[in-house]
């Protein structure tokens, strides 16, 4: 146990500082002068981050999320007969980047970790951390503004390592050192996760050579902590004694941390009698089993992982535990491409044959989705969704390309379809996919391809709106050569309306159809149907469901260029900040505009955004535009600024 334990830690810290050692020498360099254009998400030892002010961290503004937690519910016709609802959640422990020098608000490089399996996760554990860089690690904005719009929590860490790899008892000292009745890291915790917009910590205290005031301590800041409202998950390591011993279940020794706590992750080695122990102690104390989390490493075998699915998910009773998965960006740090990356993906959280209601396989990973039912977001007016996955190989506005640069940035990630990919039919079926070649808005668009033997419905999202008298459905498509046999389906209560999207190839169509007929009643599921006739290629940039509004949103005021960095001859890089239009804006978008055409520079829901690239000579003028976006995709008038290249 002791070799698998040293294996996991050496694992993951090797992977973060091979990660490291891509980061460039300028980084460092760019530090000892004005300070680095570039801002960086946050992480600190104990000792730095009582020195932690926003007002002085010139970083603080850009690593702000302003996306509130979304509202989730089950589906009205869940995917999967065998799945579960309302017993087991799933815990997702992702390393994005590394501890130090990883961008706060995505960069201009397709390949990342785009998260988009929302439905099948309750809560994302922003992971990293190492003695060398730092323990507390506060998350990306971009990650949580991508939860947060799937209705995920997202929960900050702290990593106290093994003495092997670092770890000193002073620090889990100075952690959990009081001041009265307070806790100054914990007041600066309370602080940070309130300021970044975050939800809670996930304490991970591996050091060993505590004892019994220490782990006393321990429960205290916990309990603290958790006044603040923010959530705790504890980490099966330290006991009660105060030393390092992995349980592999709630027992006796690591109780108290546990009855502190919203949740407890339990280390990798559990058994099936250990679990069924931990949920009848979790029962006697009045507890949810489901507060457990049973830890699965996915780090190194992703999908190949061999796990003891009966331990957690017994056929035919209720789950015993929840779930908690170590890595599973591992669909990503293995793939060879974006393809094979969401190829990866859709296996691990949707199983061997690619359809969440069709999960019956011989194969030992089933896909989560045959055991956890899908949730979905969509529970409120407007829903506009363009398929963005969050990255692309160039950016869409309105269906014109206005930036060809490749990028990621989560913070701009639309909610994806529920379904991926369930299509029912006869015969030969058409093939969904998203596509980052021919976006209509954003990066993404959504491909159905295939020659269909008989009608298909391709199911899509799981909704929960109530519709009003100005409610209307909107689809932008558009097909090759032909016809594109192409329907909406939308079920309304008891109600499926079909709507024919007509005969249209090339351009990008808008269709728009009214449904003030079904006033006050609930949507609960969007699908297309294909029907048969012939080869089917259709790309469909956008899907929506809104009561339009005739008013346009409020520009944002006050556009400010904070620091210009020149990145080479004809590149700047720029911090801009501005003030907020009122309402309730989605993101804000920043072009540089010419005087003949709008180059699309990237995009934020926060009120400060760094610009990696701008192209601008040396003492070339140029216009910064900044406009507000509205949740409908409605558009403000662009505030403006100037912006000057400098030597």
């Amino acid at each position: 146990m002791a070799t698998r334990r040293q294996f996991l830690v050496l694992s993951s810290t090797a992977a973060l500082t091979s990660l490291l050692s891509e980061t460039p020498a300028s980084a460092a360099e760019a530090v000892a002068q004005e300070g680095p254009a570039q801002p960086y998400a946050s992480y600190w030892h104990p000792a730095t981050i009582l020195n932690w002010d926003p007002a002085t961290d010139r970083d603080a503004r850009y690593n702000r999320s302003t996306v509130p937690l979304a509202k989730r519910v089950t589906p009205a016709r869940p995917a999967n007969a065998h799945a579960h609802a309302n017993e087991a959640r799933v815990q997702a422990l992702v390393a994005y980047a590394p501890t130090s020098n990883n961008p706060s608000q995505g960069s201009l490089d397709m390949n990342y970790y785009a998260t988009n399996y929302w439905q099948y996760i309750d809560e994302l554990v922003f992971w990293g951390g190492s003695a060398s860089e730092g323990l507390i690690l506060a998350p990306n904005p971009t990650v949580t503004d991508a939860a947060h719009r799937n209705g995920v929590r997202v929960i900050g860490n702290v990593f106290l390592p093994p003495t092997a790899y670092g770890g000193q008892i002073q620090w889990v000292r100075d952690f959990v050192k009081r001041e009265g009745d307070r806790f100054p890291v914990a007041d600066k915790m309370i602080q940070v996760a309130k300021h970044y917009g975050f939800d809670g910590w996930f304490l991970n205290q591996e050091t060993a050579g505590g004892n019994t005031q220490l782990a006393n301590d321990m429960r205290d800041f916990i309990v603290y902590l958790r006044k603040s409202g923010l959530r705790v998950i504890w980490y099966d390591a330290m006991t009660d004694s105060g030393s390092v011993s992995w349980q592999n279940a709630l027992t006796a020794r690591n109780k108290m941390f546990f009855e502190q706590s919203d949740e407890m992750f339990l280390n990798f080695w559990w058994s099936t009698q250990g679990l069924a122990n931990s949920a009848a102690l979790a029962k006697q104390m009045n507890r949810s089993p489901y507060d457990l989390a049973s830890g699965v490493d996915v780090e190194a075998n992703g999908y190949n992982t061999s796990v003891g699915w009966t331990s957690v998910f017994p056929e035919g009773k209720p789950h015993t535990t929840s779930l908690g998965f170590y890595r599973p960006e591992w669909t990503f740090k293995s793939a060879s491409s974006p393809a094979d990356f969401y190829s990866r993906d859709n296996r691990f959280w949707v199983g061997p044959n690619g359809d969440p209601s069709n999960t019956t396989t011989t194969a030992n990973w089933k896909g989560i989705a045959h055991y956890i039912t899908e949730l979905t977001p969509i529970t409120t007016l407007p829903f506009v969704t363009n398929f963005n996955t969050g990255h692309g190989k160039k950016f869409a506005i309105g269906g014109a390309v206005r930036s060809t640069q490749a990028w990621n940035n989560l913070s701009l990630q639309d909610v994806l379809p529920t379904w991926r990919w369930s299509v029912s039919g006869t015969g030969t079926k058409v093939t969904p996919s998203l596509d980052w070649d021919d976006p209509y808005d954003g990066g993404t668009a959504l491909k159905i391809t295939g020659t269909p033997l008989s009608a298909n419905d391709v199911r899509l999202f799981a909704t929960s709106l109530k519709l009003t008298g100005n409610s209307q459905f909107e689809i932008v498509h558009r097909t090759g050569a032909g016809p594109s046999r192409l329907q909406a389906i939308l079920r309304i209560g008891a109600t499926e309306k079909v709507l024919d999207l007509g005969g249209v190839s090339g351009a990008w169509r808008r269709s728009v159809f009214p449904l003030a007929e079904h006033a006050g009643a609930t949507l609960t599921e969007i699908s297309l149907r294909v029907l048969p006739g012939g080869p089917v290629t259709a790309s469909i940039g956008r899907i929506s469901v809104t009561d339009p509004v005739m008013t346009s949103p409020v520009a944002p005021s006050h556009v400010q260029v904070e620091q210009v960095s020149r990145t080479d001859t004809t590149t700047v890089s720029a911090r801009l900040t501005w003030t907020r239009a009122p309402g309730t804006v989605r993101q804000y978008r920043v072009y540089k505009w010419t005087g003949t055409e709008r180059i699309f520079l990237g995009g934020t829901t926060n009120d400060a955004y760094f610009v990696p690239a701008i192209p601008l000579n040396a003492g070339e003028t140029a216009s910064i535009e900044v406009e507000a976006v509205s949740e409908a995709f409605d558009v403000s008038p662009p505030a403006r600024a100037s912006i000057t290249g400098t030597p």
